[in-house]
């Protein structure tokens, strides 16, 4: 074997002296074969939209370092003094400056002025790309030359071959009969077609433009073409951001016909782009979507708008089947939306935001697939949110958007809240001890009525409201009031102190102090007639219409008290803990006056047994004394997995029991603390690994046992399959709206059928009514090099009773470095 080190850079004399003859030889193969190499990267792709900006072209060359030097390794060296060459033959490697060039042979030319490696050619670039070769031929100059039955594999894991490659003005490369992929070959049989390629007559890299050119190009799926095209350009994949077309997007509706989009990115700057996606239906006619996007030093937003001049408004008319018409919120010529969304950090503490949508008409952003189908309401916000080491801060603003045919805008709220949580660096006596502040605004044209009964229900024959519960309807006084009309304006604020202390048998008592104060603007809209909102109870003060001033207080004092018995047996570790809670107040005044806007949801469970007041919101206030007991089972079992109970009531003591007392929305009647023994809770979990578990939650009548709620969950993952599922039951409470049982089931699981392919599936069945309301069934498959996605959706709850289904199919497949399209088709709901 012979070895020598050379420096990098040698003049070339005519001097005939074999050391110089060498190190000219071996200056000149090493650098021109890494200027080879550094042109020889990465595959295509599409015009990218994402990441940061790149700068290095597919065949970019090296910046060597003249000064360092190279050490030549081969078994033999051959002088032809009559051709004037010199090569190196025999298991040839060349090391200069970080890169590799290994070959059977490699043959300096000086008349020719050609560098020639011959035979298993590999180079190997410092910045990882990799090239091998047949043959590989250069001028001195490196400016133009060719490469035999080229491969080029590069760091992003694209792949080229070519039965030839030319270098061409220093700066173009051309394939021959080339292909590119991004998939890697099969580990079983390199010689197997690829999941894709791209193949060529000719494959063009201008490291200028930063750009791929394929001419009479085929795009092949496991060796079968599929497409092709005359002509198709891409940016190289060093490229992060270019501009140009995006993959298409393909969509067919029964009241949009079939259409094409094809988004057009443009890289503004490393900063900024817009993406312009024209879109034409064949029923309605030419889409205008935009969106731009921008980031700043602190922050970043973006602007999205799309707009429509409808040919057939007329595919928006309803006709039921006695021949009624009407029109839908889309029967209109001009439709569109504009959306924004954005973030900006103030400092390291502060951040100002907002994601606010403005539309033309409500059913606008579903009706063209612009957001899920499962999507009942947009919600616009502003915000301004501080966080300290023991603060929170929260001031935002909220607009409703109701995106289904039957929502009502005049009843959605416009809202405003600040949010205000503190807690005190030093407390009395080592406990702890804060501050809460709530402050809501709200705005609403019309009362937002719901029924009692089916008598009174808001859907009459034909699926739309019969306008049951109205102001001028003395059916009125059987609806409940979801929302008032007018304007409401409440501050509260609530000072807190607590401290739990463990004595030396283990019991820990935790006395606490709490006091609140609410004051409330209310200015109701007068009523048609002289009817008062909402239904009347005995002891209730009805929501009356006009203005009116109120303030609310509320203080409290208790105490709470755990005593855990803990049992360290053969089998495992149990533990049982008794707890109960006592609360001292007045009770609850101003009730049904404070109009309850955010206090509707009440559900009497485990979660919520010990909370000082149970009312999910500030306008409600839980008052009088109380008291909530509760017992806690756990066992932990060796190799069995974790087991635990939880029963509890809760009475009402002394004084006004807040929940016997209804308010606009009834809220508290009919959920298990309207008595003085409250109903019975429960629940029991079983998690035998970390992979299983059981879940169930009963309440029970306290006079008959019977079950008013019941509630069974589950989870488990076993191998390849993923599976959830929760049956409810949830008796009639027509004093809330629910006049009726209900009762269904609502699975969703996945399973994955080998490392690269899975289904899932979701199904809601609907018990009482015996149908099936919403279902999904999805296909995916996703690789190193593609992805393929498809899904079937069915909803029947988005266009109300008696409505036709919304379903929606898609189909998404992705290309890596390409880029990736879909197709989706909407029927029914019409």
């Amino acid at each position: 074997m012979t070895v020598g080190i050379f420096p990098a850079a040698v003049e070339s004399q005519p001097a005939r002296r074999k050391g110089l003859r060498r190190a000219v030889f071996f200056a000149l193969a090493g650098v021109a074969a890494f200027a080879v190499l550094a042109s020889l990267g990465a595959a295509p792709a599409a015009a990218q939209a994402r990441g940061g900006s790149g700068t290095s072209g597919l065949m970019a060359a090296p910046k060597m370092d003249p000064n360092q030097k190279m050490l030549v390794t081969a078994d033999e060296m051959e002088y032809d003094y009559q051709k004037d060459t010199v090569a190196a033959v025999g298991n040839v490697q060349i090391y200069y400056d970080g890169s590799t060039l290994e070959a059977n042979r490699v043959v300096f030319d000086r008349k020719a002025n050609m560098l020639v490696a011959e035979g298993n050619v590999r180079m190997k670039q410092k910045d990882g790309k990799i090239v091998t070769a047949d043959n590989l031929q250069l001028t001195q100059d490196f400016k133009e030359g060719f490469v035999a039955s080229l491969r080029l594999d590069t760091p992003e894991k694209t792949h080229f071959t070519a039965a030839r490659a030319d270098r061409q003005q220093g700066n173009v490369t051309v394939f021959q009969n080339g292909t590119y992929t991004a998939c890697e070959p099969c580990k079983d049989d390199p010689s197997k077609p690829p999941l894709w390629q791209v193949r060529a007559k000719k494959i063009i890299h201008n490291e200028d433009q930063q750009m791929v050119y394929y001419q009479d190009a085929t795009v092949e799926f496991f060796g079968f073409p599929v497409a092709w095209f005359p002509y198709m350009s891409s940016p190289d994949p060093t490229v992060k951001r270019k501009t140009g077309f995006l993959m298409p997007e393909f969509l067919s509706s029964s009241q949009l016909g079939y259409g094409v989009g094809t988004p057009f990115f443009w890289n503004i700057a490393p900063d900024r782009d817009m993406t312009i996606t024209p879109t034409y239906l064949t029923q309605q006619g030419l889409l205008m979507q935009g969106e731009w996007r921008q980031r700043l030093i602190n922050g970043s937003y973006t602007i999205r708008a799309a707009g429509i001049i409808q040919q057939d408004k007329d595919a928006f008319l309803n006709v039921y089947s006695n021949g009624v018409v009407e029109p839908l919120p889309g029967y209109r010529d001009e439709r569109g939306a504009v959306q924004s969304s954005g973030a900006f950090a103030i400092n390291q503490f502060w951040t100002i935001g907002w994601d606010a949508t403005l539309v033309s008409d409500r059913t606008f952003l579903r009706d063209y697939n612009l957001v899920p189908l499962s999507k009942t309401e947009q919600v616009s916000t502003a915000y301004l949110t501080g966080q300290g080491d023991r603060s929170y801060f929260d001031l935002r603003g909220l607009y409703f958007l109701g995106l289904s045919v039957t929502d009502d805008q005049d009843r959605l709220p416009i809202v405003g809240t600040l949010n205000y949580n503190k807690v005190f660096d030093k407390a009395l006596w080592g406990g702890e001890s804060g501050v809460k502040v709530n402050l809501t605004t709200l705005s609403r044209d019309q009362a937002d009525f719901i029924g009692t009964s089916a008598a009174t229900s808001a859907v009459g024959a034909i699926g739309v409201p019969t306008g049951a519960c109205t102001l001028a309807n003395p059916n009125a006084r059987e609806c409940l009031l979801r929302g008032a009309p007018g304007d409401y304006t409440r501050l509260s604020a609530e000072l807190y102190w607590r401290k739990t202390v463990t004595d030396s048998i283990g019991q820990m008592w935790t006395p606490f102090v709490s006091a609140r104060v609410d004051v409330a603007s209310v200015n109701v809209s007068p009523l048609p007639l002289s009817y008062s909102y909402g239904p009347i109870f005995p002891g209730q003060n009805p929501l009356q219409s006009g203005s009116e001033d109120l303030i609310r207080a509320m203080p409290a004092v208790g105490l709470d008290y755990r005593y855990p018995f803990i049992s360290a047996e053969s089998w495992g570790t149990q533990t049982i803990e008794p707890r109960a809670q006592i609360i001292i107040r007045p009770n609850e005044t101003a009730i049904g006056e404070f109009p309850n806007e955010d206090a509707q949801s009440l559900v009497f469970d485990d979660t919520n047994l010990f909370e000082i007041s149970k009312y999910s919101g500030w306008d409600r206030v839980e008052g009088g004394g109380r008291a909530n007991v509760g017992l806690t089972y756990t066992a932990a079992i060796h190799g069995a997995g974790l087991f635990t109970a939880v029963i509890g009531q809760s009475y009402s003591l002394f004084g006004k029991n807040s929940y016997a007392y209804g308010d606009m929305a009834n809220t508290g009647l009919e959920s298990g603390l309207e008595t003085g023994a409250s109903d019975y809770i429960a629940r029991f979990s079983y998690s035998p690994t970390k992979n299983l578990e059981l879940t169930t939650r009963f309440r029970f009548d306290d006079a008959n046992f019977s079950m008013q709620r019941f509630e069974l969950q589950g989870r488990a993952e076993v191998d390849r399959l993923q599976v959830s599922a929760i049956y409810g039951r949830y008796e009639a409470q027509p004093l809330l709206g629910f006049y009726e049982r209900r009762e269904g089931i609502l699975t969703n699981g996945s399973y994955k059928l080998t490392d690269n392919w899975s289904v899932k599936g979701a199904v809601r069945y609907n018990i009482g009514q015996d149908a099936f309301d919403y279902t999904l069934l999805g296909l995916s498959y996703i690789d190193d090099c593609f992805t393929l996605a498809f899904n079937y959706i069915t909803d029947y709850t988005l266009n109300g009773p008696n409505a036709p289904p919304d379903t929606k199919v898609t189909v998404r497949i992705g290309l890596r470095t390409l880029g990736e399209g879909g197709f989706s088709t909407s029927f029914g709901g019409d």
